[in-house]
């Protein structure tokens, strides 16, 4: 083309020429500030040939081997981070560099099953002085290891008496369960402790009544959670007690001595679904509190949130708009990197596989319309870029995944990373029975107890490039937790009206 030719076309003209169909541009994005130090800009301009096909592997496609097509022409501190780690995770993504030496046939790294089982197993183990600054994250630290060693089909009830003997002395005379001993109560570190107990099946430890008062004392009249007695509000405080409720099959009934009954709330599910929807940002992610910035993980708290309230085509379309979330979760997902990103202009982050990768099957369920096959949910995100990246960019040689190149394995990281990519190779359908109640009544309180999935076909497996020795197991869309575990938690408190220690009869939820 020449001079003239591109002097009378439009920008848009000129942006179609640059867009082959096979391509997909999506908005770039960064994780939180404190990773760009990490990275140095490439003054090189990269190489942006599609990797060849090595030893009879299939040729990695051009979406993972090439810069991103549009820039942003401001240069500034996040636009050169982001550019060098398009870059890093490019070469990994397209076989220039590499650290895993053992491609499947798809050309990327298989799952190192083995290596990260070890890796989890070790974080069971003691800990080195050093970790005592993280006492207050014990609980999440049993969870992340107990919940990645489950994702990868290990037998983990074998740790249900250790479980328990840690847990013990950490739930509070007051109910809730402490990060370490001595520690006021923290809901996060509760639901940590829950879901931990859950997995192993250790949950006949917990003092039921106590923790359902202590829920109570941190149910807000606007219809929100605090993390703890007189602590923040936000939206974690929400999905964490509701989850705790439900797992525990708790009355729904408040406490009489709780603060939200001053202000005439009755049950822990008043003005939730009211509260989180104004949590939905002016850009359509949910933020942890009204008026505060979208954040990948609090999308995933609010839409489970509401998914425990009720079943989510009735639920999430009714409290968030849909059409909003969608477009700003699809622009968390770049490319060439393929993973997530947390926020608007942050870096692609391992941990958001889960956080922001969770959320499609919620919203699959909530889009779905009345008669559509559960089985044919709408494409709403590349799952074959978020197996690519795991595979290619997140994993270790030595065992236990990462943030991305460039950063150490971690706890955290293996967990989410590992239920992200279980996300990316399955399916979730929520299935109703003919007893569900109407839209507009008091909501499904075992709404959360209605998922069923199933396994990628070979088809889908080979258009997602992994193979099956790379599955990782079901993990449930609203706990985050084996279905198994769920179904166990749920059978073990099955038709338990009130407490046996209690001196009135409660209701059932």
């Amino acid at each position: 083309m020449s001079q003239n030719d591109v002097a009378d076309t439009t920008p848009s003209q000129r942006l179609e020429e640059l867009l082959q169909p096979d391509d997909r541009v999506e908005e770039l994005s960064s994780s939180d500030g404190e990773d760009e130090g990490e990275y140095e800009t490439e003054e090189e301009e990269p190489d942006t040939k599609a990797a060849l096909p090595r030893n009879g592997k299939k040729t990695i496609p051009s979406l993972f081997c090439e810069p991103p097509i549009i820039r942003d022409k401001l240069h500034t501190k996040s636009s050169k981070a982001q550019d060098a780690v398009a870059e890093t995770v490019r070469r990994y993504m397209s076989g220039e560099e590499r650290e895993i030496n053992d491609p499947n046939s798809h050309n990327i790294p298989y799952l190192q099953r083995a290596k990260h089982i070890r890796f989890m197993r070790k974080s069971l183990n003691t800990y080195p002085s050093a970790y005592q600054q993280a006492d207050a994250s014990r609980p999440w630290m049993i969870y992340w290891a107990l919940a990645g060693l489950a994702h990868m089909g290990e037998d983990v009830e074998e740790h249900c008496d250790s479980a328990i003997e840690t847990f013990t002395p950490l739930q509070n005379p007051d109910g809730g369960f402490g990060g370490g001993h001595g520690q006021y109560s923290h809901v996060a570190a509760t639901y940590a402790a829950t879901l931990s107990l859950a997995i192993v099946g250790g949950l006949e430890m917990i003092n039921r009544k106590t923790m359902w008062s202590w829920l109570g004392s941190i149910k807000q009249p606007d219809g929100g959670f605090a993390m703890a007695v007189d602590g923040e509000i936000d939206i974690r405080g929400a999905y964490c007690s509701m989850t705790i409720i439900s797992l525990l099959n708790l009355p729904l009934e408040l406490p009489l001595d709780c603060p939200a009954r001053k202000a005439g709330l009755h049950s822990f599910t008043d003005k939730l679904g009211e509260w989180v929807g104004r949590c939905q940002t002016y850009e359509g992610g949910i933020g942890s509190t009204p008026e505060n910035e979208a954040h990948g993980a609090y999308a995933f708290c609010g839409l489970a949130c509401l998914s425990l309230l009720d079943a989510p085509h009735k639920s999430v379309t009714h409290y968030l708009d849909t059409d909003r979330l969608l477009h700003w979760l699809t622009s968390r997902q770049p490319a060439p990197e393929g993973g997530f990103s947390g926020r608007t202009n942050k870096l692609v982050d391992a941990c958001y596989s889960h956080w922001v990768g969770g959320c499609w099957a919620i919203l699959d369920a909530a889009l779905l319309k009345p008669g559509q096959d559960p089985k044919s949910p709408p494409q709403l995100w590349n799952r074959e870029a978020l197996v690519r990246y795991t595979l290619c960019c997140s994993q270790t040689k030595t065992g236990g995944l990462r943030d991305k190149p460039g950063t150490r394995q971690d706890g955290y990281h293996t967990n989410y990373s590992l239920a992200g990519l279980s996300a990316a190779q399955n399916h979730w359908a929520y299935v109703e029975d003919s007893n569900s109640p109407d839209a507009g009544l008091d909501g499904d309180s075992e709404a959360a107890y209605k998922w069923h999935p199933r396994p990628a076909t070979d088809e889908e497996r080979e258009a997602w490039a992994f193979e099956l020795n790379d599955t990782v197991g079901f993990v449930h869309p609203v706990f985050v937790i084996p279905p198994e575990a769920v179904e166990r938690s749920k059978e073990q408190f099955k038709g338990v009206v009130g407490f046996k220690d209690a001196t009135t009869t409660l209701p059932r939820r």
